[in-house]
């Protein structure tokens, strides 16, 4: 009997697995690639609002950005996850270039198509590859760490963008440098994962499609059960980075550098989070994580419509960080517990598109009811979405720890 932990490649994973072997493959990175975005997250949706347009097309430019999960799913399982990695990273140095040397909003648009599936790639191709090295008892405490590197990138970003003035179009050239350099890196530090089909002309013959459809119809209560908390949730996350930067430049009056700042400190409470969401999620088990920190997030969310100042945005935005960061890699863990030995890239694929549905919908829901009614009924929904992720998530959805 094979001592290979379910849910992982039987030919990668290992008893002798180590952290230290994900450094140079994927935490470092991780860490530079997230403090390019951190440079830009303070000022993105503000940079879109100044080409003249209404809060509905500005969310509509940047929910643009999440497609690409499906296609990205299959290259992801058929070329390997260090070809699929490097592919996406040239497409977010592209994307990011066009970003900024944008003149209109078709330009704005076709930088924000390229940069989803480059996205799309660079996630899917690092879920899979850690989903195939590490071994399930130690997932946990190693996907949290992942998103707590992620947070300690996002917020040497959004420190590092307090030092670029008030030019809106600086930080995407910076993110582009760093895209680069990290694609040097992955080339030469990544070893391929990519598993060797079993039989051949069975792999050859069917089509990617019908593989697709196969793997959403075994695993489709999975989908519509963990999927929709997981819609839910990144709703949620997606939303805040959005309605913050606005909500602080339109209605509490705060100037570019105030409101890097409330990005920056909130983000330092974010990524001081993830070794209690690691310990908790391979202690006690996923949901011990994701629910108190998704309520706490939507808790965050509900009272930053009562805020009118610096101080009081920054103290909702802390509380919002704060349960986020207990919720840190949740739902990669989740997605990686979830995913079945055959077909990883598919159902990571489908996963990611669940999320990235929520991705999509966070910036909708605050630009439509922000026209509509203001950017504070925007916070209530974003809230109510959070509440309802709670719900799904303590009451529908398995726990996926298996302890021996």
């Amino acid at each position: 009997m094979s001592d290979t932990p379910k849910g992982a490649n039987p030919n990668l994973a290992s008893n002798k697995f180590s952290r230290t072997s994900l450094i140079l493959p994927i935490y470092l990175p991780a860490l530079l690639l997230s403090s390019g975005a951190g440079i830009i997250y303070p000022t993105l949706a503000i940079y879109i609002e100044s080409f003249g347009l209404s809060y509905t097309l500005t969310t509509f430019v940047i929910a643009i950005s999440v497609v690409g999960n499906i296609p990205a799913g299959i290259l992801v399982e058929r070329v390997g996850r260090k070809p699929a990695m490097l592919i996406g990273l040239v497409m977010i140095a592209i994307s990011t270039f066009g970003m900024g040397t944008a003149s209109n909003l078709t330009h704005l648009f076709l930088a924000q198509l390229i940069g989803g599936v480059g996205n799309a790639l660079w996630m899917l191709s690092r879920h899979a590859y850690m989903t195939d090295m590490i071994p399930i008892a130690k997932r946990g405490i190693s996907i949290a760490l992942f998103g707590g590197v992620n947070r300690m990138g996002t917020f040497a970003g959004k420190l590092g963008a307090i030092f670029l003035g008030a030019n809106l179009r600086l930080p995407f050239f910076v993110y582009a440098g760093i895209a680069v350099l990290t694609l040097l890196i992955c080339f030469f530090s990544i070893p391929d994962t990519k598993r060797e089909p079993k039989d051949q002309s069975q792999e050859t013959q069917q089509p990617y499609l019908t593989q697709l459809l196969q793997v959403s119809k075994q695993h489709y209560r999975l989908l519509a059960t963990a999927g929709i908390g997981q819609v839910c949730v990144q709703t949620l996350r997606r939303g805040c980075h959005i309605i913050i930067p606005l909500y602080a430049k339109d209605v509490a009056g705060i100037n570019t550098q105030g409101i890097r700042l409330v990005e920056m400190i909130s983000s330092a409470v974010d990524m001081s989070m993830f070794p209690v969401a690691g310990f908790m999620m391979d202690r006690f088990g996923r949901r011990f994580a994701t629910v108190p920190g998704i309520c706490l997030f939507a808790t965050g969310m509900v009272l930053m419509p009562f805020t009118q100042s610096f101080t009081w945005l920054l103290l909702a935005a802390i509380l919002m960080r704060f349960g986020n960061g207990i919720a840190s890699g949740t739902m990669m863990t989740l997605g990686a517990d979830l995913a079945p030995k055959d077909g990883t890239g598919e159902f990571l694929g489908l996963w990611r598109l669940t999320g990235d549905f929520g991705g999509a919908a966070g910036p909708v829901v605050v630009g439509k009811i922000a026209d509509v009614f203001g950017l504070g009924f925007s916070g209530f929904a974003l809230g109510g979405i959070g509440y309802l992720a709670v719900s799904i998530f303590l009451w529908l959805v398995p726990e996926t720890l298996q302890k021996e």
